[in-house]
């Protein structure tokens, strides 16, 4: 191609000038999740070797379906450019394994090619946005980022040019925590389970970045783990991003596809669809009678004992392994608020060993329950993002060491920090909260829910 971008696997954009430049997340081999996701499609030879012939290659932030160790085993020769996130942990643990690395200036363009220029956009929850200039037109790959404070510069990059096409994680809702039990043991449905349709969601999100193109991204996973593979319930398929979508402004483009810059091209690439059948956990190291040794325990004690803000907003936490409970005190109080995981101990202890906590949480095979009052956010704002965000990715533990992330964030960006701060502490809880109260008085598929909605994104627009 002489110029133009492709899509594939999970959230894998391959950009080309007189031929590859650069990929994106290269999820090319491998499970992810210990083992509980798998691609949902196969990688055609020849993106495999558009990607292998890339001189860049982009990782937006940790997560194995984006950072996966054995698909960057392959891509050695490549130069490796990563966000400027504060702590520097995937920049310092690449160079260790003997990868050449390179740190994208924080809002700055940099030319990969006489056509093809890249500007990142780091934002205090480890993630990233990329914005690709590809001869004159823009890419806006948000993967898996939210907007925390940072939207307004996109869409005023977004309107400096005729042409941008957004591809961001998008579907039902399973790409995170969902396997949560009551006290007595039974399954709760998650928010996925209404199948709100997610054409109605992207085409809001497109226009609220006035993008002229939407293309699914970030979303192609399937479940193959025997404890997880029921959540498949749940995942996102081709079809069902058109789903609802209509929008003035906005195109819907398909989630494989080539496009062609110079020939005025779009061609749909057809990969083949994985069938699966349920792999059993101890293939991947699990084996549910396991119990932790007692070295293990203590360092599970260490490793969440030194996230202080725990102690502040829990009273305990409890691990259950191979029908053994471990628990961390925080508090003793007459009304108990905490936490339960039960979880394998291989991978309970690879995350715990490794800092890579929210890979168990994403997995799905784990199994969580909440003690007390935690709202509509569950493990967020005061568990995940202060595990699996700050200490592991940030390594910002203590109160002092938070300060210094916060304050770093909100130096590099005063008004976008503030920004953010409202979107995660007021417009994210006020829309979760609308939208389910408004399910439980209308049909999500109603006019009426829609049109409340789509109010909900102007007045979010206007605000942010």
């Amino acid at each position: 191609m002489e110029l133009g971008f492709e899509t594939i696997g999970n959230a894998t954009l391959i950009c080309h000038d007189n031929g590859p430049v650069l990929v994106t997340d290269p999820w090319t081999h491998g499970a992810a999740y210990f083992g509980s996701w798998t691609l949902s499609h196969d990688i055609p030879e020849e993106q495999r070797d558009n990607i292998q012939r890339c001189q860049y290659a982009w990782l937006s932030h940790g997560h194995p379906d984006h950072l996966s160790p054995e698909s960057l085993e392959k891509l050695r020769e490549l130069t490796i450019l990563v966000p400027n996130h504060f702590g520097g942990r995937i920049r310092d643990d690449l160079r260790e394994q003997g990868f050449n690395v390179h740190v994208l200036v924080d809002r700055v363009w940099t030319q990969l090619s006489p056509r093809i220029r890249v500007m990142c956009i780091p934002d205090m929850n480890q993630d990233a946005v990329l914005l690709v200039d590809v001869g004159g037109r823009l890419l806006v790959n948000l993967n898996d980022a939210g907007d925390r404070g940072w939207g307004r510069f996109v869409r005023g990059m977004v309107r400096r040019y005729d042409q941008s096409y957004l591809l961001a994680l998008s579907g039902y809702g399973d790409a995170d925590m969902i396997n949560y039990f009551t006290e007595d043991g039974q399954r709760i449905a998650p928010y996925a389970a209404a199948k709100t349709p997610v054409g109605r969601t992207i085409a809001r999100q497109a226009e609220f970045y006035g993008a002229r193109y939407f293309v699914p991204f970030s979303s192609m996973h399937k479940y193959q783990r025997a404890d997880s593979i029921w959540a498949s319930e749940y995942t996102t398929t081709l079809e069902d991003y058109s789903r609802g979508f209509e929008s003035p402004t906005c195109s819907l483009m398909p989630a494989f596809v080539q496009v062609d810059f110079a020939q005025d091209d779009v061609r749909l690439i057809r990969p083949t669809e994985r069938a699966l059948t349920p792999v059993d956990p101890k293939e991947f190291g699990d084996d549910w009678g396991e119990m932790l040794e007692a070295d293990e325990s203590r360092m599970l004690r260490q490793y969440f004992g030194a996230i202080e803000h725990l102690g502040s907003v829990l009273d305990f936490l409890r691990f259950r392994v191979g029908g053994q409970d471990h628990v961390i005190e925080f508090h003793r109080r007459r009304f108990r608020r905490g936490i339960t995981f039960e979880a394998p101990r291989n991978s309970l202890m690879t995350a715990v060993r490794y800092s890579v906590f929210d890979d168990l949480l994403i997995g799905n095979f784990m199994k969580t329950t909440l003690h007390g009052d935690f709202g509509e956010g569950r493990l967020y704002p005061d568990f995940s993002p202060y595990v699996a965000k700050y200490a592991d990715n940030g390594k910002a533990r203590t109160r002092n060491e938070l300060r210094t992330y916060f304050s770093e964030y909100r130096r590099r960006d005063p008004v976008g920090f503030l920004r953010g701060q409202v979107e995660a502490h007021c417009v994210r809880p006020l829309q979760t909260q609308s939208a389910e109260l408004l399910r439980s008085f209308l049909p999500s598929d109603s006019q009426a829910f829609r049109t409340a909605k789509e109010a909900f994104w102007k007045v979010r627009r206007v605000l942010l």
